[in-house]
């Protein structure tokens, strides 16, 4: 895992890479058990986390690593952790286990109040090589990984972990501090979690806040029914060109059928001009709309019925559509 810090460390913000963040996001909840996301519901506690100078460097650092073991359901995983100068902020060899070892940089022996933070990032490293999870790419990988750790109640402390003061700045891990409180934000959808009373940190709290606008958005957008007017009006012409182009039958709600769940059959059509996070496809004679479950991002096909009220198959979330 990386770190960054000092006076010559502009910290980068914004949303560089949601792309990858919200396909991890449906990638983990896909590989989760049968169960899901719901034993992660109780994410790790601030004190369970904390590590203070007042702690034995050793029994301190391990029991620190028990707890976060323990919050990601990894019990028969033991964290054998070894202080080093190194440039990264902490590195774990993945093999077998039980016993898995982490090495981390020799500062966190005098700064141990993110070393919760750093372990958080490699236990989550053992939990998605055990369940045989991982991106093609390293850099993809680790955006996973700082997603996986803050959906299932550890990543907190890696967004707590970012600060900014005249001294100069911290962040750790890969993510954007915006998009950390973006996976929290899913996080408490899904969980009904808040985190912003763990944070410690003014600006983790900020970029949380900016992160959960956009998670916020996304629960706007059409054919959701909560969708502004503007974006009503858009849908419903898209709508209507999609009909008339698709022929007789398919010109308004109540032309997908009972099938539209099924494969697709004929054409899809995502409207014109920018990209509007939805596309309708031809299904027999009806007329269905496929587009991203806001909470998780599986992809879910609905007939053009009008009002209705779906469950994501993934994520369970019931959600308020007009299609």
């Amino acid at each position: 895992m990386t770190a960054h810090r000092g006076r010559g460390s502009p910290v980068e913000h914004g949303f560089p890479r949601l792309a990858t963040v919200r396909a991890a996001i449906t990638a983990l909840l896909r590989r989760l058990p049968d169960d899901g996301i719901r034993p992660y519901a109780v994410g790790l506690s601030p004190a369970d986390a904390a590590f203070t100078d007042a702690d034995d460097l050793h029994l301190g650092a391990h029991r620190v690593a028990s707890a976060v073991v323990t919050a990601l359901g990894l019990p028969d995983a033991r964290m054998v952790v070894a202080f080093r100068p190194m440039q990264e902020a902490a590195t774990v060899e993945l093999a077998a286990g039980p016993e898995y070892f982490v090495e981390v940089n020799d500062r966190f022996r005098t700064h141990r109040r993110d070393l919760a933070a750093a372990l958080a990032h490699e236990a989550t490293h053992v939990l998605l090589h055990r369940l045989g999870l991982r991106f093609p790419t390293t850099a993809d990988d680790e955006v996973l990984t700082d997603t996986a750790a803050a959906l299932l109640g550890v990543g907190w402390l890696l967004l707590d972990a970012y600060r900014e003061d005249a001294l100069g700045h911290q962040r750790l891990g890969y993510l954007t501090p915006e998009e950390f409180g973006y996976v929290l934000a899913k996080r408490e959808l899904l969980v009904g979690e808040d985190p912003s009373t763990r944070f410690t940190s003014p600006q983790a709290y900020e970029a949380y806040v900016r992160g959960r606008a956009l998670a916020d958005r996304d629960l706007r957008r059409a054919p959701l029914a909560a969708a502004d007017a503007a974006e009503r009006r858009r849908y419903a012409r898209e709508r209507r060109a999609r009909a008339e182009a698709a022929g007789p039958g398919t010109a308004g709600p109540g032309a997908g059928g009972p099938g539209a769940g099924g494969p697709a059959a004929g054409r899809s059509w995502a409207g014109r001009g920018a990209a509007p996070g939805y596309r309708f496809e031809r299904v027999g004679g009806g007329l269905r709309v496929a587009f991203d479950c806001p909470v998780c991002g599986q992809r879910l096909r609905l007939p053009v019925a009008g009002r209705l009220r779906a469950r994501c198959g993934l994520c369970r979330t019931v959600l308020d559509c007009d299609t």
